[in-house]
């Protein structure tokens, strides 16, 4: 049996299997053996030859992935948002490779992936899938697109990014491994944790353990548990577009926001928008520079005075430290000084340290030695 027979059989176990307290490990131990069957295909079919996924150069001070099925309005979208060209087409599949295009926006360049449209199963490699969410897995936000008239693809966008260790909203689970010479594997919790150990251990002897101390923080559950041992997902956050809603009847607007509940979106969470019509794109804006966690940094440069026009776009939480890092060149070495203006002092022109923390619009003045 080879191993996607392997995998269909263990899926239609797990499926098949009533889950509580007393079947528990046995499925968390099927759970662990699936998730490695899966790992040895993906190693075996990228290393069959063939692409190896888009190459998508990243430039920018961020990078936000358009996932949504074909013919949802990316191209368009996207053509109306960024200087990109990419053709648009009212048949499916028009999109044939990734095309970047670049929002300006508030000083800052915010790359936009419109990656060729998922269809079902592109987690298993159909129509290129995996190559597509290769790329979606190396940008700094997920932007998932659904029609107005079909809210309910959003979970199968969803399912798909689950499928290639893609965790969105979600906070990876803090699970530390140390392994040693012999004793078993001993278990330490913070909290009260509801898998028993029993459980625990049936997962990790799957990856391998037979002695190990393995220290677990919060609550997972099974999957969490999986996801926090194999150690190779990609934790991101994500926000919904719904489209075309200049082709909704008043009459339909109640209709439409009870379909969306349904499908999971929050309907006074999401972004609503007209891509032909460019209807709500300032909204959309707005919204990636909150969910990006964009600020700006205003150079005080010598004898320049103040420079409003091309901002330094830091990420929330950075410090003077990131922003020599950013601005490269010899600023880090040459470095002797700093005095910031702004909501992240106490005082106009206070000197910081390297481990200052900036807010948006602070003023940084840089002493570096000649």
């Amino acid at each position: 049996m080879g191993l996607e027979e392997d995998i269909e059989s263990l899926e239609e176990e797990i499926s098949e299997t009533p889950y509580n307290k007393s079947t528990e490990s046995h499925i968390g131990r099927l759970k662990a053996k699936l998730a490695e069957k899966k790992e040895k295909l993906e190693a075996q079919q990228s290393g069959g030859g063939g692409s190896g996924g888009y190459a998508v150069e990243q430039h920018g001070d961020a990078t936000v992935a358009l996932v949504g099925f074909p013919s949802v309005g990316k191209s368009t979208l996207i053509n109306a948002m960024t200087n990109a060209d990419s053709e648009v087409g009212s048949y499916e599949f028009t999109t044939l490779d990734v095309n970047p295009g670049m929002l300006d926006y508030r000083g800052a360049n915010i790359q936009i992936l419109d990656v060729p449209g998922l269809i079902e199963g592109a987690a298993g490699g159909r129509g290129g899938g995996k190559e597509v969410l290769s790329v979606i897995r190396t940008a700094d936000l997920v932007v998932f697109m659904v029609s107005a008239f079909e809210p309910e693809r959003y979970q199968r966008l969803d399912d798909e990014l689950y499928g290639v260790k893609i965790r969105v909203d979600e906070d990876p689970p803090t699970v530390n491994i140390t392994k040693k010479g012999k004793g078993g594997i001993d278990i330490n919790s913070s909290g009260e944790m509801d898998l028993d150990h029993d459980t625990v251990r049936e997962i990790l002897r799957e990856r391998g353990f037979v002695n190990a101390d393995v220290t677990i923080r919060g609550n997972p559950d099974v999957d969490e548990l999986i996801d926090g041992v194999m150690d190779n997902r990609v934790y991101m956050p994500s926000m919904v577009v719904v489209n075309k809603v200049d082709l909704i009847e008043p009459s339909y607007a109640d209709t439409m926001r009870e379909n969306m509940r349904e499908a999971g979106i929050d309907p006074d969470d999401a972004v609503f928008i007209s891509a032909v019509a460019e209807k709500g794109l300032d909204s959309l804006k707005e919204r990636f520079w909150e969910e990006l966690g964009l600020i700006r940094i205003y150079m005080d440069k010598p004898g320049r005075g103040i420079d409003y026009e091309e901002p330094l776009v830091l990420r929330e939480g950075d410090t003077l430290d990131d922003a020599l890092h950013k601005l490269g060149g010899t600023f880090e070495e040459r470095f002797r000084f700093a005095r910031v203006t702004g909501d992240s002092v106490k005082h106009d022109d206070q000197q910081v340290g390297r481990d200052h923390v900036f807010a948006d619009e602070d003023v940084l003045r840089i002493v570096a030695r000649k």
